[in-house]
Protein backbone atom coordinates (compact mmCIF):
# COMPACT_ATOMS: atom_id res chain seq x y z
CA UNK A 1 0.00 0.00 0.00
CA UNK A 2 1.06 3.50 -0.66
CA UNK A 3 1.29 5.96 2.14
CA UNK A 4 -0.56 9.29 2.07
CA UNK A 5 1.51 12.22 0.85
CA UNK A 6 3.12 14.30 3.52
CA UNK A 7 1.34 17.50 4.48
CA UNK A 8 3.01 20.63 3.19
CA UNK A 9 3.74 23.55 5.39
CA UNK A 10 1.27 26.41 5.40
CA UNK A 11 3.78 28.89 3.99
CA UNK A 12 4.33 26.74 0.89
CA UNK A 13 0.58 26.54 0.32
CA UNK A 14 0.26 30.34 0.36
CA UNK A 15 3.10 30.73 -2.13
CA UNK A 16 1.27 28.55 -4.64
CA UNK A 17 -1.82 30.81 -4.74
CA UNK A 18 -2.39 33.42 -7.40
CA UNK A 19 -1.90 37.02 -6.24
CA UNK A 20 -5.04 38.68 -4.90
CA UNK A 21 -6.74 41.51 -6.73
CA UNK A 22 -7.12 44.86 -5.07
CA UNK A 23 -10.33 45.50 -3.22
CA UNK A 24 -10.84 48.96 -4.75
CA UNK A 25 -10.00 49.62 -8.39
CA UNK A 26 -10.25 53.13 -9.83
CA UNK A 27 -12.07 53.25 -13.15
CA UNK A 28 -12.37 56.29 -15.40
CA UNK A 29 -15.73 58.03 -15.37
CA UNK A 30 -17.96 57.11 -18.28
CA UNK A 31 -19.80 60.43 -18.16
CA UNK A 32 -18.66 63.97 -17.62
CA UNK A 33 -19.47 65.67 -14.32
CA UNK A 34 -22.66 67.72 -14.23
CA UNK A 35 -22.22 71.50 -14.20
CA UNK A 36 -22.44 73.05 -10.73
CA UNK A 37 -25.85 74.80 -11.10
CA UNK A 38 -27.42 71.64 -12.49
CA UNK A 39 -25.91 69.51 -9.71
CA UNK A 40 -27.16 71.95 -7.05
CA UNK A 41 -30.70 71.84 -8.42
CA UNK A 42 -30.55 68.04 -8.72
CA UNK A 43 -29.49 67.67 -5.07
CA UNK A 44 -32.24 70.06 -4.01
CA UNK A 45 -34.79 68.04 -6.03
CA UNK A 46 -33.67 64.76 -4.45
CA UNK A 47 -33.97 66.20 -0.95
CA UNK A 48 -37.42 67.65 -1.63
CA UNK A 49 -38.60 64.39 -3.22
CA UNK A 50 -37.37 62.33 -0.26
CA UNK A 51 -39.09 64.64 2.24
CA UNK A 52 -42.30 64.43 0.18
CA UNK A 53 -42.21 60.63 0.22
CA UNK A 54 -41.61 60.62 4.00
CA UNK A 55 -44.48 63.05 4.46
CA UNK A 56 -46.78 60.86 2.33
CA UNK A 57 -45.89 57.83 4.46
CA UNK A 58 -46.61 59.75 7.67
CA UNK A 59 -49.94 60.93 6.26
CA UNK A 60 -50.84 57.36 5.29
CA UNK A 61 -49.93 55.97 8.71
CA UNK A 62 -51.81 58.78 10.47
CA UNK A 63 -54.86 57.97 8.35
CA UNK A 64 -54.63 54.29 9.27
CA UNK A 65 -54.28 55.19 12.94
CA UNK A 66 -57.20 57.60 12.81
CA UNK A 67 -55.10 60.46 14.16
CA UNK A 68 -56.24 64.08 14.04
CA UNK A 69 -52.95 64.85 12.24
CA UNK A 70 -54.05 62.90 9.14
CA UNK A 71 -56.00 65.71 7.44
CA UNK A 72 -53.31 68.42 7.81
CA UNK A 73 -50.67 65.94 6.66
CA UNK A 74 -52.67 65.05 3.54
CA UNK A 75 -53.15 68.74 2.71
CA UNK A 76 -49.46 69.51 3.19
CA UNK A 77 -48.61 66.37 1.19
CA UNK A 78 -50.52 67.73 -1.78
CA UNK A 79 -48.63 71.01 -1.48
CA UNK A 80 -45.27 69.32 -1.18
CA UNK A 81 -46.08 67.18 -4.23
CA UNK A 82 -46.50 70.38 -6.24
CA UNK A 83 -43.19 71.69 -4.87
CA UNK A 84 -41.44 68.38 -5.66
CA UNK A 85 -42.77 68.47 -9.22
CA UNK A 86 -41.47 72.01 -9.62
CA UNK A 87 -38.06 71.01 -8.27
CA UNK A 88 -37.77 68.23 -10.85
CA UNK A 89 -38.76 70.69 -13.59
CA UNK A 90 -36.16 73.09 -12.19
CA UNK A 91 -33.43 70.51 -12.82
CA UNK A 92 -34.56 70.13 -16.42
CA UNK A 93 -34.82 73.91 -16.98
CA UNK A 94 -31.43 74.58 -15.36
CA UNK A 95 -29.83 71.93 -17.57
CA UNK A 96 -31.39 73.40 -20.72
CA UNK A 97 -30.27 76.93 -19.79
CA UNK A 98 -26.74 75.72 -19.06
CA UNK A 99 -26.54 73.95 -22.42
CA UNK A 100 -27.90 77.01 -24.21
CA UNK A 101 -25.46 79.44 -22.56
CA UNK A 102 -22.32 77.31 -22.55
CA UNK A 103 -22.86 75.08 -25.55
CA UNK A 104 -23.10 71.35 -25.75
CA UNK A 105 -19.82 69.49 -25.52
CA UNK A 106 -19.10 67.84 -28.85
CA UNK A 107 -18.50 64.12 -28.79
CA UNK A 108 -15.70 62.78 -31.02
CA UNK A 109 -18.08 60.40 -32.77
CA UNK A 110 -20.49 63.22 -33.51
CA UNK A 111 -21.79 63.33 -37.09
CA UNK A 112 -21.67 67.13 -37.06
CA UNK A 113 -17.94 67.06 -36.33
CA UNK A 114 -17.40 64.57 -39.16
CA UNK A 115 -19.30 66.82 -41.60
CA UNK A 116 -17.22 69.84 -40.57
CA UNK A 117 -14.04 67.84 -41.07
CA UNK A 118 -15.12 66.79 -44.58
CA UNK A 119 -16.05 70.39 -45.52
CA UNK A 120 -12.70 71.62 -44.23
CA UNK A 121 -10.84 69.06 -46.35
CA UNK A 122 -12.86 70.05 -49.43
CA UNK A 123 -12.09 73.77 -48.86
CA UNK A 124 -8.37 73.04 -48.43
CA UNK A 125 -8.33 70.97 -51.63
CA UNK A 126 -10.14 73.77 -53.53
CA UNK A 127 -7.67 76.40 -52.25
CA UNK A 128 -4.71 74.19 -53.18
CA UNK A 129 -6.14 73.74 -56.69
CA UNK A 130 -6.59 77.53 -57.04
CA UNK A 131 -3.00 78.14 -55.94
CA UNK A 132 -1.68 75.59 -58.42
CA UNK A 133 -3.77 77.11 -61.21
CA UNK A 134 -2.57 80.62 -60.37
CA UNK A 135 1.02 79.38 -60.29
CA UNK A 136 0.62 77.82 -63.73
CA UNK A 137 -0.91 81.04 -65.14
CA UNK A 138 1.97 83.11 -63.76
CA UNK A 139 4.54 80.80 -65.31
CA UNK A 140 2.74 80.97 -68.61
CA UNK A 141 2.55 84.77 -68.49
CA UNK A 142 6.27 85.05 -67.66
CA UNK A 143 7.21 82.83 -70.59
CA UNK A 144 5.08 84.90 -72.99
CA UNK A 145 6.69 88.17 -71.91
CA UNK A 146 10.18 86.78 -72.35
CA UNK A 147 9.56 85.57 -75.83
Amino acid sequence: MQSAPAATSSSAAYGARAPRQQLWVEEPATRRRMPDPVRVSAVRAVLIMSLTIIQAMVAFLCTLAGSWLAFPMVLSGVGSTVVATWSVLDVWITRQVWNQRNGVVSVPSSSARQLRRERRRARRAARAAQRDEARIRRRGAENLSRA
